[in-house]
């Protein structure tokens, strides 16, 4: 399956179309509503999962083999290979939210914070609730000493799931406890 894959990659046309992929919104807002209203840090991770498994999915298998190596060279440690790979993806499907996330991570761990705040932002234009990067710009603006703005961001991500464990990094704690 691995080989079919990269054979897709070096088959593929320089000019081919990411096409849509398949369409999680409906799922998403669910998930939302269920993190929203989860009782428990506990329960809200299961909902996390899910919300991870839309977004990890691909547009078509070409995207998951691009998306599939950056990771693996990521997690590898060859951040320069790894946002190359995902520069690939990002410009073979420009509409795929996952593809500048997770280059923006690689450029995170370089220290590239410039970098990963414009993949960031990029990311969370295509979706607004994808809570992988909002809680990468908090930590993305705090490292920047930026510390007001990755507030604002970080109460965005506590609306969508008043759970995640980045809200031990709020300030001031809104309303009831979290």
């Amino acid at each position: 399956m691995k080989y079919a894959a990269l054979l897709a990659v070096i088959a593929a046309p320089a000019f081919a179309d990411c096409p849509a992929g398949t369409d999680y919104s409906a799922d998403i807002v669910q998930i939302v509503e269920n993190m929203r209203a989860a009782p428990s840090e506990g329960a809200a991770r299961g909902y996390s999962a899910a919300m991870w498994e839309i977004w990890l999915d691909a547009p078509d298998e070409l995207a998951q083999a691009m998306l599939d190596e950056g990771l693996a060279l990521n997690q590898m440690g060859d951040r320069a290979a790894s946002r190359a790979k995902l520069s690939e993806l990002v410009a073979y499907c420009p509409d795929y939210a996952e593809g500048y996330n997770q280059r923006a991570f690689a450029a995170f761990l370089q220290s590239d914070f410039e970098a990963a705040l414009v993949d960031l932002d990029a990311a969370i234009a295509l979706q607004p609730v994808h809570l992988g990067a909002l809680t990468g710009k908090v930590l993305t603006l705090i490292r920047m000493g930026r510390e007001d703005e990755a507030q604002t961001v970080l109460r965005t991500a506590l609306a969508i799931n008043p759970w995640l464990a980045e809200r031990a990094l709020l300030d001031e704690p809104v309303g009831e406890d979290i």
